[in-house]
Parts: structure tokens; C-alpha cells; sequence
């Protein structure tokens, strides 16, 4: 019977040759979560020895992750803020920028009920991150994955988060409503930069849910207007190579207050504009 310092060993030395990034911490990190411990928990109890059935589901695991399956997918969720949300092949992983997003727009936010449109969802993580943060605003979350969608809907459920999912291209499902604030992770990367991302992303996540270029903010330029309150807030996720291209695709007069912000890396990564309709 192996302990954990064992198959820590074992595991690094298998996913090293695999050629996976931070072998031990992945290593370590599936092992914690099998076992229900917090990663560090581990070195306080490595001679104690792992059961057969334990070995064998993450045996599993490891053989995953030696074909560079992200973590969140063999894990089957993630935390996002105060959230433990569901994610599946089907919706991208929520990234640390999103989170960043995220609490960025609940800080910006006026402190009136608002209704907020989450467009793109995926798994729902920055509509429901919004709902937890503001209650009292009406959320809705919308995708053209039906998929993604179920993924949005169990998570809404998992946290008790009362949101409206409707499916739809964009701006679709919305006909003849308006909104105070829309937040969108479009597709954004590019179809050349797409061809250089790392195995974990290129091979297990969804293709359309990354690669769009500047597409869907162009479409949303034109045709957001109509759905608008006038000074309602827009906030989306960009390349960090697109904000100039943001200020030349929104630069019609009714748009204002455009501005980016940076991730923690300090790379443009969030477009912020307010929608000011224009007066006779």
C-alpha cells in the first residue's frame, strides 16, 4: 500500500515526462481534492497510506492529466470568488482576469436595482458572480451553446442564484427589452493567435467559445443601442492587444466614458463605455 509521499513522488516524476507545466502542484492538487485536504495539508500527512479505491480514481486522474486535460475538467468545477461553479468541455474554464472583471464591475455598479444582461455566459460565472454580489438586480444570462446553458443553469441552482437563462445569438433572445448594464467574454481570441495557445486549452476547450477576433464587439456596436437605457453601463473582456481597436469600433458620439483596464499582469484586458443616447 502506498502513502501519500509515494504517489506524489510517483505522480510528478509521470506528469513531468508527459511534459505537463507545475507537474507537483497538479500532482498535488488532484490528491488533495481526492482526499478532501487543502493542497498543503498533504505534507503534514504524508506516511498515511492511500486505500485501493483511492489509488485507482486517481491513477485515473493522473493518466488525464498526463494528456494535458485542464484540472478544472478532470475536477469537474472550480471556485470563482465566493462561487463553486460546474464547468464541462462544453463551457470555457473561468479565468483569474474574469474574477478580476468581475469584481471590477460590482465596485462600479450605482447602488440601485438594475437590470444586468450577462451575454456569451459560458458557465454563467459572471452573471451569478454579479447576482451574489447584487441581489437586488434582476440577472440574466443568455448563450447560443444550449449546452453551455445547462452548465449555466445547474450552477445557478448549486449556489441558489435566481437568474432568468434564455438562448440566443447576442442580442437575440432580448427582442423588445432594454437593460441598465451588459457584461460579455466574448470570443476574442484571434485565428492565428488561437494556433499558438497551449495544449491544455487548444485540444479540451471549446474552439468557439475562444476564437472570434474583434467580431462580436463590432456586431454589439451597431446593434446594442436599441436595447439600452440611456447612461446604462457596458463592461466587456479583450485581447490584451485589442483596446485600441475597441476605441475605434465604439466610436460613435453616443458612446462615452470609454476607458481600459488592466489585469494584474498590467496588460489591457477590460473595456468599460456608458451608452448616452443622443438628444434633439
Amino acid at each position: 500500500m502506498r502513502n501519500i509521499r509515494e504517489v506524489v513522488q510517483l505522480s510528478t516524476e509521470f506528469l513531468e515526462k508527459k511534459g505537463v507545466q507545475h507537474a507537483r502542484r497538479e500532482a498535488e492538487e488532484l490528491l488533495a481534492t481526492l482526499l478532501n485536504k487543502k493542497r498543503l495539508e498533504l505534507y503534514f500527512d504524508y506516511d498515511a497510506p492511500l486505500e485501493d479505491k483511492e489509488l485507482e480514481i486517481y491513477r485515473n486522474w493522473i493518466k488525464r492529466k498526463g494528456n494535458k486535460e485542464p484540472l478544472a475538467y478532470i475536477l469537474g468545477e472550480v471556485e470563482f470568488l465566493n462561487l463553486q461553479l460546474k464547468v464541462t468541455p462544453e463551457t470555457l474554464i473561468p479565468r483569474q482576469e474574469t474574477e478580476i472583471l468581475a469584481s471590477l464591475i460590482g465596485k462600479a455598479l450605482p447602488q440601485t436595482p438594475l437590470t444586468i444582461w450577462d451575454l456569451c455566459t459560458g458557465s454563467g460565472c459572471l452573471g451569478l458572480s454579479l447576482k451574489d454580489q447584487r441581489p437586488d438586480c434582476s440577472v440574466t444570462l443568455s448563450d447560443i451553446s444550449q449546452e453551455a446553458l445547462a452548465v449555466a443553469r445547474d450552477n445557478a441552482l448549486k449556489n441558489e442564484l435566481a437568474v432568468e437563462i434564455v438562448h440566443g445569438d447576442l442580442l437575440e433572445p432580448f427582442e423588445g427589452k432594454t437593460c441598465d448594464v451588459v457584461v460579455c467574454n466574448p470570443p476574442y481570441v484571434t485565428a492565428e493567435a488561437y494556433d499558438k495557445l497551449e495544449d491544455e486549452v487548444r485540444l479540451f476547450e471549446p474552439k468557439r467559445a475562444l476564437v472570434g477576433g474583434v467580431d462580436f464587439y463590432e456586431r454589439l456596436s451597431r446593434t446594442l443601442p436599441p436595447y439600452l437605457n440611456p447612461q446604462a453601463q457596458i463592461f466587456f473582456e479583450i485581447g490584451e492587444d485589442q483596446g485600441e481597436a475597441l476605441h475605434q469600433i465604439f466610436h460613435q458620439s453616443h458612446w462615452k466614458q470609454k476607458r481600459c483596464e488592466k489585469d494584474w499582469a498590467g496588460h489591457d484586458r477590460f473595456f468599460f463605455l456608458e451608452y448616452h443616447p443622443e438628444t434633439e
